[in-house]
């Protein structure tokens, strides 16, 4: 019987159950990936550890999404402080990468605003992925396990070759034409056809091998970043970009080297919105100082700050909170969920924030960008007013977000035994991102200077040595009361990151769903199609399972809804979700991993 060539994604609920561990656990999309993991927590690799070992594995298997030509940041939960840090590993510009200049190679007129090609060698920024991988374990790691025994099983699946997913090999043939048209090495990234002796990409089930991808984790492991911003690797991919008339030198890889990641400060919201107060109230025992302090009784979501965009989930979960204190939306039951009043609510919460992102979400180093305002509740408290309960809102600003919308990104969820966790993202941007692979390194360099802004004085607009504005966005949840974990999770996927990070954090907050079910749950999307000037707009695509009467329910609303079937489902984003609880002294890990993805669940 022959393997699938094509993949469908049926109608949720996936049937899957809760994984429940005590010795750690993986959540990914990748199995393969997983297994690349799980030999390093058996080792005894802590989290960060497991996380480089899963990452590497992933650029292997899932080599459309991500990979050491992408970029990538993570949030890291330390059970023994119960701190959470976070860690920016994006590239900058080119040195020479000056508004002017682009706009002139670009040929773009004064006055029009214009963007940066996905295909457009100008989109191409320096990789911050190789070094964010050795950064994660110098500053999260046990210290136990070398850079090199956490890469080896990665190194070991790309020499001896693999068997391909069904998801990935439909995303890999979905970008096989790129890499025909973006480099002259795309051999290196697919498998030779037998019969007709042509190079295509590998079906499911058929073995693919990536020498060059070993080779190239071979001098990371050995020379740590040294070995991959200067040297050979270094100058190949000056090389492939300037042979297309990019503007990267050594000198801005060597940058990198130098500065590294950025370990980051994490934003948080206390989210104790729709009866979540209450709630606590019964679970907590009555003696407990907390029970009265209203500050200890939610469940903090905590985000990265920009370049990222997390700030638009943790906006919109505020003025959700906001709108029910003013009596504006109510109270919801389990019976609302995806119902017409119930969605409204978030996409209008969500378009309220993301017109902020639009133009905040920039470079920090470079742009000054009022943070503490953005979160504040009395800024909140006046965006607030630009709800309208009865209909989708004309009132809405947008600044005209420059960012494209991919959703080829990989996330994935890792806790340990001693209930430490991370929350990391790693992403080429568009679909093997730019299609351009350095000769004999066996990956592609990301597209991410896609997002940067064209337009003058615009705080996103690009500028040499810059970062741009970034959609992945990993998540983690504490409970407010004692800063425990309650949760490390993350929705993969362009601008539905923080949409989907505000709809599963509201499925397990307020409807208590479990993390399977909060994943399998049917979601929406807005600025899906990312229309110039409308990110934010009234188009919305729904997922197949909301039903029809509420589609035609948000259209009466003023919303251009449309149901989304089949394999363009694939908008919606793959989450992962591990809950962490305590019972007896020992940490209990209960996980859920998205039906729309390849994986699963692993237990240490």
């Amino acid at each position: 019987m022959p393997l699938r060539s094509k993949v469908e994604f049926q109608r949720f609920n996936s049937r899957r159950s809760v994984v429940h561990s005590t010795e750690g656990m993986i959540a990914c999309t990748q199995p393969l990936a997983a297994r690349c993991g799980l030999k390093i927590l058996e080792a005894g690799g802590n989290a960060a550890d497991v996380a480089v070992a899963v990452a590497a594995g992933m650029s292997l298997t899932e080599p459309t999404s991500t990979g050491l030509g992408g970029d990538m940041f993570c949030l890291f939960y330390n059970s023994k402080t119960k701190e959470i840090h976070g860690l920016n590993g994006s590239g900058r510009s080119s040195k020479k990468s000056s508004l002017e200049l682009i706009r002139r190679d670009l040929e773009l007129e004064d006055g029009s605003v214009g963007k940066i090609p996905f295909d457009c060698i100008h989109a191409v920024t320096v990789p911050g992925a190789a070094a964010g991988w050795v950064d994660t374990i110098e500053k999260f790691g046990s210290g136990t396990l070398s850079l090199e025994q956490i890469l080896t099983p990665a190194i070991e699946l790309a020499e001896k070759g693999f068997p391909v997913s069904e998801i990935s090999s439909q995303m890999w043939n979905n970008g096989t034409e790129l890499l025909y048209k973006a480099s002259p090495n795309y051999a290196e990234l697919l498998t030779l056809d037998q019969v007709n002796l042509t190079f295509r990409a590998p079906r499911p089930g058929e073995i693919f091998r990536n020498p060059h991808l070993a080779r190239t984790l071979r001098i990371l492991a050995a020379d740590g970043k040294k070995g991959f911003y200067q040297g050979q690797i270094a100058q190949e991919i000056v090389k492939a970009t300037k042979d297309r008339g990019g503007f990267l030198e050594l000198e801005d890889l060597e940058l990198h080297f130098k500065t590294g990641s950025e370990i980051i400060d994490p934003l948080s919201y206390n989210f104790r919105g729709q009866g979540y107060v209450q709630e606590f109230r019964k679970l907590i025992d009555v003696s407990s100082e907390n029970v009265n302090n209203k500050e200890k009784c939610g469940v903090k979501i905590w985000e990265c700050p920009p370049n990222g965009q997390g700030i638009v989930a943790l906006q919109a979960l505020a003025i959700i909170e906001i709108l029910e204190e003013k009596g504006k939306i109510p109270r919801f039951t389990n019976e609302q969920h995806n119902s017409v009043e119930y969605l409204h609510v978030l996409i209008e919460c969500l378009r309220i924030a993301f017109a902020d992102a639009s133009w905040w979400v920039s470079d920090p180093s470079q742009s000054k960008i009022p943070l503490s305002k953005l979160i504040s509740r009395d800024y909140l408290l006046e965006r607030s007013k630009l709800f309208d309960p009865t209909r989708a809102s004309k009132k809405i600003f947008d600044h005209g977000s420059p960012a494209h919308n991919h959703s080829d990104t990989i996330y994935f969820s890792v806790t340990d035994k001693e209930g430490n966790a991370i929350s990391f993202i790693n992403s080429n941007f568009g679909g093997f991102g730019s299609g351009i692979i350095p000769k004999g390194t066996g990956f592609v360099l990301q597209n991410r200077g896609s997002n940067f802004s064209l337009t003058p004085n615009h705080p996103n607009a690009i500028a040499p040595s810059k970062r741009p504005y970034h959609t992945i966005i990993p998540s983690m949840l504490t409970n407010a009361h004692d800063e425990s974990l309650h949760s490390v999770f993350g929705v993969m996927g362009g601008f539905m990151q923080p949409q989907g990070h505000v709809q599963v954090f509201l499925n397990m907050v307020l409807f208590k769903y479990d993390p399977q079910t909060a994943l399998d749950a049917p979601r929406f999307c807005i600025g899906a199609e990312n229309i110039p000037g409308d990110t934010m707009g009234r188009k919305i695509k729904l997922e197949d399972g909301i039903s029809e009467s509420v589609c035609k329910g948000l259209r009466a609303m003023g919303h251009d809804a449309e149901i989304v079937s089949g394999f363009n489902r694939r908008i919606f984003g793959r989450g992962q979700v591990i809950k962490s609880s305590k019972k007896n002294n020992v940490f209990v890990f209960s996980g859920g991993s998205d039906p729309r993805g390849d994986g699963a669940v692993f237990p240490g």
